[in-house]
């Protein structure tokens, strides 16, 4: 069933990506192209469905237009490395938001962390069965035949972490010349669910979004770097609708939206139950 060729799951991969990815060409715009009451915003791919139903609140609620583009996280930041007009940039690590801010390009004291995620091991619905993952786990023997999906591993953050924690847990080694590598999350989630990787480790929100795959394991916490969500405004974005757009992401209706979607809501410094 899974005996497909690396070239065909990196072509599938490919499209997946493209897809989550269409939305951004469509945002690098010259300046002029922006107008008022409009911000354009920059977030990881992972952050897919709560996006939708934030942009769409945000519009309802303010009488402003979201255009959110998704992609993995460093394909963003690169974007405004290189002066694509994003206004705000939600990542899904902390390290390509602080690349972006040592390059002078997140604006003065507009930076917050917004979200934190779990990582998962999953498989097609009708795939392996649960698992305890730790370091007795033979992976390499899960996969049989097969591919393990993971986002690029030295540039996206679900991948970043993903082999983080396996090589923590002293698995990478057995399973490293048999990933699959894909430029978002969301595109080793594809995988997965179209029966082309036997095993994917993605976020455990993609997970939930998915009902063609399911969760067979849960990462320990402790083998990888928590898994923060910064955001921020980008330098030279001081438009009302950005502004309002950061602040609506720490509202209430926001924060329903991303629970709805399995994260976990960083409290606002100043909000009760803040910590300080």
């Amino acid at each position: 069933m899974f005996r497909r060729s690396r070239p065909a799951l990196l072509r599938r991969a490919a499209l997946a990506g493209l897809a989550l990815g269409a939305g951004l060409a469509a945002a690098v715009l010259p300046p002029a192209a922006a107008r008022a009451g409009e911000v354009t915003v920059f977030a990881a791919a992972s952050l897919k469905n709560a996006m939708d139903e934030i942009a769409a609140g945000f519009e309802a609620a303010t009488g402003d237009a979201a255009r959110v583009s998704l992609a993995g996280s460093s394909a963003l930041a690169r974007q405004i490395q290189q002066g694509a007009p994003a206004e705000v940039f939600v990542s899904a690590n902390a390290a390509w938001m602080d690349r972006l801010e040592a390059d002078g390009l997140i604006a003065p004291g507009s930076r917050l962390d917004l979200l934190r995620n779990t990582l998962v091991l999953v498989a097609p619905v009708d795939g392996a069965a649960p698992v305890e993952i730790g370091p007795d786990l033979d992976l390499a023997a899960l996969l049989g035949e097969g591919r393990l999906a993971m986002a690029l591993v030295e540039a996206v953050p679900a991948g970043i972490y993903g082999k983080a924690a396996l090589e923590s847990l002293g698995l990478w080694s057995s399973v490293a010349p048999r990933v699959a590598q894909t430029d978002n999350v969301r595109a080793a989630l594809a995988l997965v669910a179209a029966g082309e990787a036997p095993l994917g480790v993605v976020y455990a929100t993609d997970a939930a979004a998915e009902p063609a795959v399911r969760v067979v394991g849960t990462f320990p916490e402790g083998s990888h770097p928590p898994i923060v969500y910064p955001a921020a405004r980008v330098a030279g974005a001081d438009a009302p609708a950005a502004e309002a757009f950061l602040a609506y992401l720490q509202g209430p209706q926001a924060s329903a939206a991303f629970e709805r979607q399995g994260f976990a809501v960083i409290p606002a410094p100043h909000a009760p139950g803040a910590d300080g």
